[in-house]
């Protein structure tokens, strides 16, 4: 496993990506490639091989992978060439509506993303048709493939995207098993923005020993354009200090992250009684309910979503002015992708804190291991 430096390159036209996708990022206003897509793009063109990348949520992770994905398909061939596989219907979702902008210029090339919470019969007629590249989370795929409902005999590449993600949901043993599906050659791309135990341990048994090893600066593992500040107050006082905040920030709108669901539920009925416009997601919810929320937080009915960490994976929400850490998070992973969600596409974005005397501390740990600085307003 070898680590690969950045040398940077200032258009995706330098790093190899062809022009039909180039003209796409344009209309997209997407022109300079960030750090993961420096590093990642021309080595996936260039080579086929296994690849560990190892970068945040909002670093634009998708095209890195996505670009290389798209080119190396041929649409001559009407079969499944690869599968991305991601933790969540709402990041499943957002993976292939890319895929599909980045090819409005190119040949047809056909995505098809399948997940929980949809009737998997539609599915299964949805992927009678021609399809190239199959977005799926684990589960589904699972349930798909025990009906025979699609054929991965002639995949060539893998993506595993928020691998770290996937295994904490508990779905390592969904993925050993839709490996078993694939070609022993095909390539596996691993992206994580973390790499624990389990993650090193699914890397040494599925991926080559010699894949290389992309990882973006310790500055920008969490997002350099969000600002990371915090308050200073008694859990008595989080409310009003709360208030104090959200009145500050107008009409921007942002997401507040609580540990549990009974917290989540609380704080969103303290809010919506001082006329807030709010709602609540947590791991309980039925995905209708969940999209109910999603879409009216979409459409601008709602200023913000308290959430749990776990309810929060794979969301995509843009222009998001903040996050609001009512509650610090269990690890400092948990930091990172509660951040991620605000700063997205080169925008700027607040981390905000709140914190009594004694998680102050925790503050200082993350400072050190994230390579970070917190700000005090107060």
């Amino acid at each position: 496993m070898h680590q690969l430096k950045n040398s940077i390159l200032n258009s995706f036209k330098e790093l190899g990506v062809h022009k039909d996708f180039v003209t796409a990022l344009e209309g997209l206003n997407i022109n300079k490639p960030t750090e993961i897509q420096n590093l990642t793009i021309p080595l996936l063109l260039a080579n086929k091989t296994d690849l560990i990348g190892q970068a945040q949520t909002g670093t634009g992770k998708t095209a890195a992978f996505g670009l290389p994905l798209l080119q190396s398909v041929d649409v001559s061939r009407k079969e499944i060439q690869a599968i991305v596989l991601c933790p969540t219907r709402e990041l499943g979702q957002q993976i292939a509506k890319q895929l599909f902008r980045f090819t409005k210029f190119s040949d047809k090339i056909f995505t098809e993303a399948v997940y929980g919470g949809e009737k998997i019969d539609r599915q299964i007629s949805a992927l009678r048709r021609p399809t190239h590249i199959v977005v799926a989370t684990p589960g589904r795929l699972i349930d798909l493939l025990k009906r025979k409902a699609l054929n991965l005999s002639k995949v060539q590449t893998v993506v595993l995207d928020e691998a770290d993600e996937m295994l904490s949901m508990g779905f390592k043993k969904e993925l050993d098993q839709i490996l078993e599906f694939v070609p022993q050659d095909a390539n596996k791309w691993l992206f994580s923005a973390t790499m624990p135990h389990g993650i090193q341990e699914m890397i040494k048994e599925h991926l080559s020993a010699d894949a290389p090893t992309v990882e973006t600066s310790g500055k920008s593992r969490v997002n350099e354009n969000i600002e990371h500040k915090y308050f200073v107050c008694d859990d008595e006082e989080k409310l009003h200090t709360l208030l104090q905040f959200l009145k500050s920030q107008h009409k921007n709108r942002g997401i507040i992250f609580c540990r549990t669901k009974k917290e989540t539920q609380n704080l969103s009925k303290q809010l919506i009684a001082k006329n807030i416009l709010t709602d609540a997601i947590h791991g309980d919810l039925y995905q209708k309910e969940r999209d109910k929320v999603m879409r009216a937080f979409k459409k601008e009915n709602l200023q913000l979503i308290v959430a749990t960490d776990i309810a929060a994976r794979g969301l995509d929400i843009s222009d998001l002015a903040y996050v609001v850490h009512y509650q610090l998070p269990e690890s400092e992973e948990y930091y990172t992708h509660r951040s991620g969600r605000t700063a997205r596409a080169g925008k700027v974005g607040l981390s905000m804190a709140l914190v009594n005397t004694y998680e102050r501390k925790k503050l200082l740990t993350y400072e050190q291991s994230l390579n970070i600085s917190f700000e005090r307003v107060r």
